[in-house]
């Protein structure tokens, strides 16, 4: 099957082509451009943006299907709504949902569920309660809510800091005899974590939390939706967990069984609370456990906020010397972390660290590095060494950083004495123009 060439490229071109598409073309121009011609094909382009991550366009797919007269069945509505999820696109997954009922297709339990996790990925814990309501309204067509359901609805409040609201869903979940498994309790640290004002007792709870869910079983609840349904998309993404996106990593990054202790270190080090974790790490030897990479990023992580490079720059050093296979991750974090305060001895870290990983042949992805440049963008003195070998690193890879870094680091050129016809803030510059003709908004630093 041959893709739209307009989709690889910008998107009023597409609209163009969508406009044109019934206008004096003979049977075969039609069929050099139309990239899909059947539901299945169509679903196929659907999965497909979906893992490029271009959920910008799913409704520009969903419109051309329109056009072709192919109508969606219930399986291409979930991938539209898988897609909607993972971009955190509330109002076309709403759109979604709309089509699917004006089309006679009654929305089904799994199609609620990832409604839900949208609201939760958008901090929308009002919206996720009507959907729950809006499913006991249809129960009479066996949309009941399930097991699976109230967790998504859980980790939804809980995304938006609503400690009264999960709490309450687990006095439900509990009445009808549901027990709580990981990802309840993963709620429940998120929701005591995101609360606002933050409360002088958030670490202890959290810290119990973990040791309450030491007793749950995996049998307590398990997953409800259809293998089908679910299109490789994991219980962590549906959650909206902060492990979603390193489940399929290998080489000892994630230990799936210790979910709890995920979100309870990464809590804690967005919190920068250094006894937490160290608590954390005494409560995980105690279980005779060893702690995976994505533990070991988030304590250095929470040590290099807090301003303790040493202890950071120790964690990175043993695992790297010890013989276990290095992980971009942890070069990364370690730049990040020098980078607080922009202090000389962290900036020449951070430096040191990036001309290591770029000698292992460890090379930045595009958002690893525009956020590593937005950071660095934000140093106010000095000679711009971070910022500018970021950018080279990038620009020898031929990758464009997303609008807000190029901005930052655009602003922090200009302020400094550098001449107009300079060659770097010539292509600082025009990449900037371009940018912000598509894009725009943006600033620097941290926040």
């Amino acid at each position: 099957m041959k893709l739209l060439r307009t989709l690889t490229g910008p998107k009023d071109v597409l609209f163009r082509t969508i406009g044109r598409r019934y206008l004096a073309a003979t049977p075969e121009e039609y069929s050099k451009r139309n990239y899909a011609n059947n539901e299945a094909e169509y679903s196929t382009v659907i999965t497909s943006l979906t893992a490029q991550r271009r959920y910008y366009l799913l409704r520009d797919v969903y419109d051309d299907m329109m056009l072709d007269g192919v109508k969606p069945e219930r399986d291409t509505f979930h991938s539209l709504l898988i897609g909607t999820m993972k971009g955190a696109r509330l109002q076309d997954a709403f759109f979604f949902r709309d089509q699917m009922k004006a089309m006679g297709v009654i929305p089904d339990v799994a199609l609620y569920n990832f409604l839900i996790s949208t609201c939760g990925k958008c901090k929308n814990s009002e919206q996720a309660v009507r959907l729950l309501q809006e499913m006991k309204r249809f129960e009479f067509m066996e949309v009941k809510p399930t097991g699976q359901t109230y967790i998504c609805l859980l980790n939804a409040c809980a995304a938006a800091g609503r400690v009264d609201r999960v709490y309450a869903i687990v006095r439900d979940m509990t009445a009808a005899g549901l027990g709580l498994n990981k990802f309840c309790y993963a709620g429940l640290i998120a929701a005591h974590k995101n609360k606002e004002p933050v409360t002088d007792d958030v670490a202890s709870k959290i810290i119990e939390l973990v040791e309450q869910s030491k007793g749950w079983s995996a049998v307590e609840a398990p997953s409800e939706i259809p293998v089908r349904s679910m299109m490789g998309m994991t219980e962590e993404e549906l959650y909206n967990l902060p492990t979603a996106e390193y489940i399929f990593r290998r080489g000892g990054f994630l230990n799936r069984e210790l979910t709890v202790y995920h979100v309870a270190f990464h809590a804690c080090a967005d919190l920068k609370n250094v006894e937490s974790v160290d608590a954390l790490l005494e409560m995980l030897s105690k279980d005779g456990k060893t702690p995976d990479v994505f533990i070991l990023v988030q304590t250095m992580r929470c040590y290099l906020h807090s301003g303790d490079l040493q202890r950071g720059w120790k964690i990175f050093e043993d695992y790297m010397s010890s013989g276990k296979p290095p992980m971009i991750e942890l070069y990364v974090t370690l730049v990040d972390g020098a980078m607080v305060g922009y202090t000389p001895e962290g900036m020449q870290l951070a430096q040191e660290t990036l001309v290591s990983m770029n000698s292992r042949n460890f090379f930045l992805s595009p958002k690893m590095g525009s956020d590593l440049l937005l950071v660095a963008a934000g140093e106010k003195t000095g000679g711009y060494t971070i910022a500018n070998l970021i950018w080279d690193m990038m620009q020898a890879r031929n990758i464009t950083p997303a609008f807000p870094a190029v901005q930052a680091y655009y602003d922090g050129l200009k302020v400094r004495e550098i001449p107009a016809d300079d060659p770097r803030l010539q292509l600082v510059s025009q990449t900037y123009n371009n940018l912000r003709q598509r894009f725009g908004g943006g600033g620097a630093g941290r926040p």
